[in-house]
């Protein structure tokens, strides 16, 4: 790891010798090259698992370090240690940690909520399910409303002769585009009320786009599974018994409730600031923290380990989160001081591709280049790559910008769903079917799906909110 840090230190200043870093980047000097880390974590994290999931599985954080530090020590040669030091706090202290808490704090919430029974599941039941776990997903997250809402949508279907479709309309649903109405839906939205855009904002503007996408895929996967429940009858009975469906674990709809409030507060309540690491937090923001670790505390202890256990709970994803978002957050430090650089940066033909001959912003390009990073790379770095290419001003962007946001926001969360590496649910899911049975397509099998039915739907989103 030194040899390659070093290497990259020394491309870093060949390549780029009329760098000039201070306490803040100044994104106009700094060359492609200090890109390249955050390009190589994305990749590490699109193609490891499927090129060599077992190398990956055992040294993911030691991958993400590694891109970390081929950022932070060039900026500490170059810059200073202290310069390096402030942006590495400044990153952890305003972006890093809250967004880790939050995702922690959702996770084990979510995980503590179980839905016992079973019903079965004819296409006004599994859509109605479907329905549910949509809207779940805006206010316990996508992956909190996967991993509530997987098991029993299986057990509904478990006798049913063909069921990919129902996991794959999942995947769509309640993995990707449901969570599009608040922060707490996906993170792409997180980091963007991190970055000053009001928690209801996406409420009020994603709403249309939203309830299209959803009511069309709903209505879409009614006719399907119609026509696929016709054909197939009931050729064996259900082989999960007749059980009332219970909700277990209700003390943790409570604790989503005390998020939502610690959320509301951090924006609306000025308690001071100090100053740490060069960096100015806000004590409001360090309280909403510290709530979050308060209900992840809480979750654990009022609810019964065996609930925890019928979930299929593990810690596994959320260390697996916190270890690549390190690395991230890191490596993408000089790639928004680029961005802000706009048409005097590195990334000015980025900045071609999504402006109109006058200058204005082209929405449609904002909204397709968005989701088609996010279809294969992570949409939450995604997201803040496209929020700062769009000018990073969160003020701006809620007013005079607001169809611009609008389409990075739904880009980022609607795409995600494109491919099975679009979002973190999605591959859980997608073990957890496979696990229990369920014959779900290879990689390239579940792109075919995505192609025949996303596309069309996000071509005539962008028809209908994002021509202007």
């Amino acid at each position: 790891m030194p040899r390659l840090s070093h290497l990259a230190l020394t491309a870093a200043l060949t390549l780029a010798p009329q760098v000039v870093l201070a306490a803040e980047l100044d994104g106009a000097s700094l060359g492609f090259v200090w890109a390249l880390p955050f390009a190589g974590i994305l990749l590490s994290i699109a193609l490891f698992p499927l090129l060599a999931p077992h190398f990956w599985e055992h040294h993911q954080g030691k991958i993400a370090a590694l891109w970390g530090l081929l950022v932070l020590i060039p900026m500490a040669v170059a810059a200073g240690p202290m310069a390096a030091v402030h942006a590495l706090a400044h990153t952890a202290f305003l972006e890093y940690i809250p967004f880790i808490l939050l995702l922690l704090a959702l996770f084990t919430v979510a995980g503590g909520i179980l839905v016992r029974g079973n019903i079965h599941g004819a296409p006004g039941t599994n859509t109605i399910l479907l329905a549910i776990g949509t809207v779940l997903a805006s206010f316990i997250g996508t992956t909190g409303a996967s991993m509530v809402m997987i098991r029993p949508i299986m057990r509904a279907n478990d006798d049913r002769r063909h069921n990919v479709h129902v996991i794959v309309f999942f995947i769509f649903l309640v993995s990707n585009i449901g969570g599009s109405l608040t922060p707490l839906g996906d993170p792409p939205l997180f980091l963007g009320f991190l970055r000053g855009v009001d928690f209801f904002w996406t409420t009020t503007h994603l709403f249309p786009e939203t309830l299209f996408a959803c009511s069309l895929l709903l209505a879409l996967f009614f006719v399907i599974d119609m026509a696929i429940y016709r054909r197939e009858g009931r050729m064996r009975p259900d082989p999960t018994p007749d059980n009332p469906v219970r909700l277990v674990g209700g003390v943790n709809f409570l604790l989503i409730l005390a998020i939502i409030g610690a959320i509301l507060m951090s924006a609306t309540v000025d308690l001071g600031r100090v100053t740490v690491l060069g960096t100015e937090i806000e004590l409001a923001n360090a309280l909403r923290d510290l709530i979050m670790i308060a209900v992840t505390v809480l979750s654990l202890a009022m609810t019964p380990k065996a609930n925890r256990a019928e979930n299929g709970f593990s810690w596994g994803p959320i260390k697996e989160v916190a270890k690549l978002f390190a690395g991230i957050f890191i490596a993408i430090i000089p790639v928004l001081a680029m961005l802000k650089a706009g048409a005097d940066g590195a990334f000015a033909p980025l900045v071609a591709l999504v402006s109109n001959p006058d200058g204005s912003a082209n929405n449609a390009a904002y909204f397709w280049l968005t989701g088609g990073l996010s279809s294969f790379l992570d949409n939450a770095p995604t997201y803040l790559v496209f929020f700062e290419l769009a000018g990073g001003d969160p003020q701006q962007l809620m007013t005079g910008g607001a169809l611009t946001l609008a389409a990075i926001s739904a880009g980022a969360v609607f795409m995600g769903a494109n491919s099975y590496i679009g979002n973190a649910p999605n591959f859980m899911v997608y073990a957890i079917a496979r696990e229990g049975g369920v014959k779900m397509p290879s990689f390239f099998g579940y792109l075919l799906w995505s192609g025949g039915i996303l596309i069309p739907t996000f071509l005539l989103v962008t028809l209908l909110f994002f021509r202007g």
